[in-house]
């Protein structure tokens, strides 16, 4: 029942860290003062316990009782799996503040995974066109507070020039890649373990369709055909993975929810159930919209809200007396209203109460740390 948080769009690289050894280091110290005026030493230790471990970043628990979000973009994947970290470790950090998630993924970042055979002047280019790519992100940030369809059209533009940065680096991937074979592609779908024996004769169009995707996709020139090819494959794939991968039934969903429904509404719920997904089967968007819509709506009304303290527990911090006393007539208010006829009033509701905890959101974000040195359990490390 939470009101959703606007998520803010973030491209993301597909390709895996560089390889990096771990290294001791000795590091100087400089002053900055952070959004929440928090002080900070860049490149000085801030110890704290881990509360969160996302792979390449954690959530820390500072000492000083700050919250910090560690980015370890500058550090492997093979440093990371050795390092091993989990949640109630403790561990210092040295680093640089960032504005934004999106500044962690710098370019020195990016061109450490690009292929050796690039050439210095397409990596100018590369880096020219990353950095066009931040200036818009930043753009967009900004615009998503007041037009979403600016904003959306600044995402546009980034989309169109991560296009043309695959376009420069497609050649030397595609010279790399070593495709499988149709056994070992066939085989990590895990048909055999599940006692799915795929019909001889599909097996053999697949074999023939795949080896065609393989060589059209291994040129890069007839990337429509290349397409054609792989959605024949799954077309002929699909009843076998309908099989591995059989849909939930109404009877199975309903098990899980452990709710009191009536059974002239049970039977309501199942057949439209079923329509939404023959529906998603067929491939109709809209009608499956629509039927699953309607289905959750019937279902909430059979949802207990959580009370107004298990709702607060869930937030990181406290609040005084008096905006609680506030916060709790504006919840119960919320609850108290129809939300098939006066959702306008919900959402002002909404807005009112988020405009009270805004001042604590702000006095609890994050500081966004892009680490540089880590030490654990006497050891200190650096990317290289």
């Amino acid at each position: 029942m939470k009101k959703p948080f606007k998520k803010t769009w973030m491209m993301a690289s597909a390709l895996t860290l560089g390889l990096a050894v771990l290294t001791p280091l000795q590091a100087g110290a400089t002053s900055v003062q952070t959004p929440n005026n928090a002080t900070v030493q860049m490149e000085q230790q801030i110890t704290g316990t881990i509360t969160d471990n996302y792979g390449d970043g954690i959530n820390l628990k500072g000492k000083d009782g700050k919250n910090y979000f560690i980015s370890f973009y500058k550090f492997s994947k093979e440093q990371l799996e050795k390092l091993n970290l989990t949640e109630g470790q403790e561990i210092s950090v040295e680093g640089s503040i960032v504005n934004s998630y999106s500044d962690f993924y710098t370019f020195e970042v990016y061109k450490r995974d690009l292929p050796k055979e690039v050439t210095s002047e397409e990596l100018a280019k590369l880096e020219k066109l990353f950095n066009e790519i931040k200036r818009l992100e930043k753009e967009a940030s900004v615009l998503e507070d007041t037009s979403i369809e600016a904003a959306e059209k600044k995402y546009d533009e980034i989309a169109k020039i991560y296009e043309d940065m695959y376009k420069i680096t497609k050649p030397y991937i595609l010279a790399s890649w070593e495709p499988q074979s149709f056994d070992e592609y066939l085989q990590d779908f895990g048909f055999s373990e599940n006692n799915i024996v795929i019909d001889a004769e599909d097996k053999k169009q697949l074999k023939v369709i795949y080896e065609e995707w393989v060589k059209l996709a291994k040129a890069g020139i007839e990337e429509d055909k290349a397409d054609e090819k792989f959605e024949a494959f799954y077309t002929i794939l699909q009843p076998y993975l309908d099989k591995l991968y059989p849909p939930q039934t109404f009877e199975e969903y309903m098990a899980d929810t452990e709710l009191s429904i009536p059974a002239e509404t049970l039977a309501k719920l199942k057949t439209i159930y079923d329509d939404a997904q023959r529906a998603e089967k067929d491939k109709n968007d809209e009608l499956s919209e629509k039927l699953w819509t309607e289905f959750y709506s019937m279902m909430d009304d059979f949802y207990t809200p959580q009370t107004f303290e298990e709702y607060m527990a869930d937030f990181a911090f406290e609040v005084s007396e008096a905006d609680k006393k506030q916060l709790k007539a504006l919840y119960e208010e919320i609850l108290a209203l129809d939300k098939k006829v006066e959702q306008e009033k919900i959402d002002a509701k909404w807005d009112a109460f988020y405009t009270i905890l805004d001042p604590y959101f702000k006095a609890n974000k994050e500081i966004l740390i892009s680490a540089s040195k880590l030490t654990l359990n006497g050891q200190v490390y650096l990317p290289q």
